[in-house]
């Protein structure tokens, strides 16, 4: 029931371009070259910079891939686009993301999607970027570390599916994302067994800085997806709301490509100590006492911070929080929460 079930999600969720825009040859050199199908010349001509490629993932379908090369590049972009697009499509704005980000990119085809065999599915997807990581590992060297996952629409499903499973990744760029399939096809706030891409649970798990863009306009993912994601990610980046922007037309905003600049300047020049640095302060902003429901911040003073000075049990009579007002003649914190705090070592109460 299960596989008929996400098989028939399927069938609402991808949609690639039928006939494909573009044909995989061999050169006499043994080199893969992708050809337009509406002329007979290769999508790029002479371009040394451009790697076309072919990857079979663990569930027996063979990949189509182009990795563009930058020069000055310091990280490298692995793109997931949407579910009407090919890699054919995609290549003018491959090579001016590679341009202006300065960065290296690798764009990939779905099981099913343009060149590549098989059949679209949720975990053939899956099955892709893991290959197409695998293949950024063993082949050119680069590790997570180095590395910005970028969905766009569909292609957030598995951008998160990889994400979640990477602890030192970059980053993350949620272009016009999902919250889940259900959530798109039938507007509810829940999922089902059948839903596809439960990115609503997978954010969660992501471990480095997440940045959002969405349009105001967008009327086939609603902008409630991308602000749900921002709200969400345990790092979250300042996300850009475009208004007026659309599901399909985002490229074309000016301030599209300045956010992304800006992002990629900054994990450039993030280094494992400062994000250890923002993790640990996180965490000590979000060290709180709980105390008659009410989350209260435990008292900076080191004699207060004792194990001894805290008795729970009094949390149980203690009625008039943030009503007493006194200080503590042993230490020089203002007692402004309640007698359970200091009510063992200080003669306040």
């Amino acid at each position: 029931m299960g596989c008929l079930v996400s098989q028939l999600a399927a069938k609402f969720a991808f949609f690639p371009p039928t006939p494909p825009t573009y044909q995989v040859k061999k050169r006499d050199d043994g080199k893969l070259v992708a050809v337009s199908t509406t002329s007979s010349l290769p999508i790029a001509i002479d371009d040394s910079s451009l790697d076309v490629m072919s990857i079979r993932t663990k569930r027996g379908n063979k990949i189509v891939a182009f990795y563009l090369r930058n020069q000055y590049a310091r990280l490298t972009v692995l793109y997931s686009h949407g579910n009407a697009a090919d890699l054919g499509q995609l290549y003018d704005l491959f090579v001016q993301l590679k341009a202006n980000l300065r960065v290296n990119l690798i764009g990939y085809d779905y099981s099913g999607y343009g060149a590549s065999t098989g059949k679209p599915s949720e975990f053939d997807t899956y099955a892709d970027i893991e290959a197409v990581y695998e293949c950024l590992q063993m082949e050119y060297g680069i590790s997570q570390e180095d590395l910005i996952l970028y969905g766009q629409s569909v292609g957030s499903g598995p951008t998160l599916h990889l994400a979640a499973q990477l602890p030192r990744l970059r980053g993350v760029v949620l272009h016009s994302a999902i919250l889940s399939g259900l959530r798109v096809l039938c507007h509810v706030k829940f999922s089902l067994c059948c839903d596809i891409y439960k990115n609503v649970n997978k954010i969660r798990k992501v471990k480095c800085p997440a940045l959002v863009i969405h349009g105001t306009e967008d009327d086939v993912v609603n902008w409630l997806h991308g602000n749900g994601l921002w709200e969400m990610a345990r790092e979250p980046y300042e996300p850009l709301w475009i208004k007026g922007g659309g599901h399909c037309n985002l490229e074309l905003y000016p301030d599209y490509i300045r956010h992304l600049c800006k992002f990629i300047q900054e994990m450039e020049n993030t280094t494992t100590q400062t994000r250890l640095k923002k993790i640990r302060l996180k965490k000590r902003l979000k060290s709180t006492t709980r105390c008659c429901k009410i989350n209260l911040r435990r008292p900076k003073c080191p004699k207060c911070l004792n194990p001894s000075c805290i008795k729970w049990p009094a949390c149980l009579r203690c009625f008039a929080c943030n009503r007493c007002s006194c200080r503590c003649k042993k230490c020089s914190c203002m007692c402004t929460m309640c007698s359970c705090l200091c009510a063992a070592n200080c003669s306040c109460w």
